[in-house]
This record gives C-alpha cells, sequence and structure tokens, in this order.
C-alpha cells in the first residue's frame, strides 16, 4: 500500500495535531485530508512552503490556547440550570445533551461547538454534574451542570427511588414447604 507524508493544517483525531507531518495511505490523503484543506502534501518540492506553513501554525496555536486558557478561567466559576420534567425514581422525560449546554454556553455568551462537550452519554437524572468541556487540546475545563425538577424544584431522588422501589415489590406468595 502506498503511503504519503502530509502537515497537518488542523487538529485531526486519532492521527496528529495541527502542525505535525504525518503518514497516511495515499487514499486517505487524496480523497479526505486535501480535498478538506486539512493538510498539505509534504514533497521535497514544497518543502519551504511547509516550513513557513508551520511556523505560522506554530503561532495561530499559541494564540488559540492563550483565548483557551481565558475563557477556560471564565467557565471556571460557571454553573449551567436545566429544567426538567421527572419521571418514576427520578428519571428524567427527557435527557439534557452535549447540544443542550453548546446552547445554554451560547445564551450565556460564550460560543463553543457541541462536539468540544465531552458528554459520554446524555444526562437522565437529577442533580449536579461536572462535565468536561475541551476548549483546546490541551486546555479542558470542568463545567458546573444542575439539572432540576420543573420551576427549578431541587428533586429528592432518594425518596423517588424508595417510593418506586415500593411500588414495584409485589407482595410475597405464602410458600409451602415440600411434604414428604
Amino acid at each position: 500500500m502506498a503511503h504519503t507524508q502530509v502537515l497537518l493544517r488542523e487538529d485531526i483525531d486519532n492521527l496528529g495535531a495541527r502542525g505535525e507531518i504525518v503518514r497516511v495511505k495515499a487514499g486517505y490523503a487524496r480523497n479526505y485530508l486535501l480535498p478538506r484543506n486539512l493538510a498539505v502534501e509534504a514533497t521535497a518540492n514544497n518543502l519551504k512552503q511547509i516550513e513557513g506553513e508551520r511556523a505560522a501554525l506554530v503561532k495561530r496555536e499559541a494564540r488559540e490556547r492563550s483565548t483557551a486558557e481565558a475563557q477556560s478561567e471564565q467557565l471556571r466559576n460557571l454553573m449551567l440550570n436545566f429544567e426538567r420534567k421527572v419521571g418514576e425514581a427520578g428519571v428524567l422525560y427527557g435527557s439534557v445533551t452535549s447540544m443542550d449546554i453548546a446552547h445554554a454556553l451560547k445564551d450565556q455568551g460564550y460560543e463553543i461547538d457541541r462536539r468540544r462537550v465531552v458528554l459520554r452519554e446524555p444526562i437522565k437524572r437529577f442533580g449536579n454534574y461536572t462535565v468536561p468541556v475541551r476548549l483546546h487540546r490541551d486546555v479542558t475545563v470542568e463545567l458546573l451542570v444542575s439539572v432540576l425538577g420543573e420551576g427549578g424544584v431541587q428533586v429528592d431522588v432518594e425518596s423517588l427511588e424508595a417510593e418506586a422501589a415500593k411500588a414495584s415489590k409485589k407482595p410475597e406468595a405464602p410458600t409451602e414447604e415440600p411434604s414428604e
């Protein structure tokens, strides 16, 4: 299989960081990276262009990192509140997703892509959570998220769980001992 070297113009998960020269399969470079302007081919002929571009990417990286660090200081003290309807045992009707968190951040004045909100699965229960937000490859902030009942009511999840447990228990049928 033919491989080619490319200089990455953007961070690409599972491949490399911006400014790195990596070896990839020729088809991946030709069909995906180069047409989307995510990379430039690293050949002997364009070595000077690559070095100039790499220097520019390093400067841009430093600028974006400092911006992300400043933004993380602002987000560190922010708490997002979500109100949802509750079902039995504190389970939400619907859920709180990374898109909900991104919209709430936008309402607060922070333009953060929902893909940067690292939420493994949607929040489906009441309570307080810390959700990591990856502002930059090296800068992650823990965002506080609170999920409340409708009207801002703090739901007592333990009492709801106890009620659900009582309701789900069936009366035990009398057991008969086997006669010999």
